[in-house]
């Protein structure tokens, strides 16, 4: 299993799809969303289908800026044999006008699951900009960035992801646990994300 999550953008998971069924990987379609708290969080989704209609959902909520690719870099959209065959002009490394609250049920109505990413790391990370996680959220499973102390508190009861965040092919992390589920399928994963961690 992989999940693939680009800023604020789906675009490039249709040819994820098709490389990842050929190589008999399964993918976990997913978004990394800026808030207007400037806090990242992760959706999973039950489809690339459902992801991609939810960016482009999500693209409305975008700063009205395109991107300069002299300083940001360019936004490439591929293929599954590794072809620009677009660019995405919206500047995607902004924060949405979406809350903390709305973007995590704008999520969940998309059926898909909420998940606060890296949430110690950086100025992006929701302990860093909140101070503490939200008490009338419901986040059954965060995210921790592995290479930074992370309060107990924070990850009590929940079940503890640890991604690679890799902006580079390089930089991602070789299979480092797995996770017990009923079968192989993004829905089971979708279900485990959103369970209750037995404790004990």
């Amino acid at each position: 299993m992989v999940a693939i999550a680009d800023h604020n953008s789906a675009l490039n998971l249709p040819a994820a799809q098709l490389i990842a069924e050929a190589y008999g990987v399964l993918l976990i379609p997913a978004i990394e969303i800026t808030t207007r708290e400037e806090v990242h969080m992760l959706g999973y989704f039950p489809s690339v289908d459902v992801a991609v209609e939810f960016g482009e959902s999500l693209r409305r909520h975008l700063p009205k800026r395109k991107n300069k690719p002299s300083l940001f870099g360019e936004q490439r959209i591929m293929n599954e044999d590794d072809e620009i065959v677009a660019y995405e002009d919206a500047l995607l490394i902004g924060a949405t006008d979406l809350s903390l609250s709305q973007c995590a049920q704008m999520v969940r109505d998309a059926g898909g699951v909420p998940v606060p990413a890296h949430i110690n790391r950086g100025s992006n990370g929701l302990l860093i900009n909140l101070g503490m996680m939200p008490a009338d959220e419901s986040f059954p499973t965060v995210e921790v960035w592995r290479h930074l102390p992370c309060p107990l508190d924070a990850q009590d009861g929940r079940h503890v992801l640890h991604s690679s965040d890799a902006h580079y092919l390089g930089d991602i992390q070789e299979r480092e646990f797995m996770l017990r589920l009923p079968e192989r399928s993004v829905q089971a994963f979708l279900q485990w994300l959103q369970s209750k961690k037995n404790i004990g």
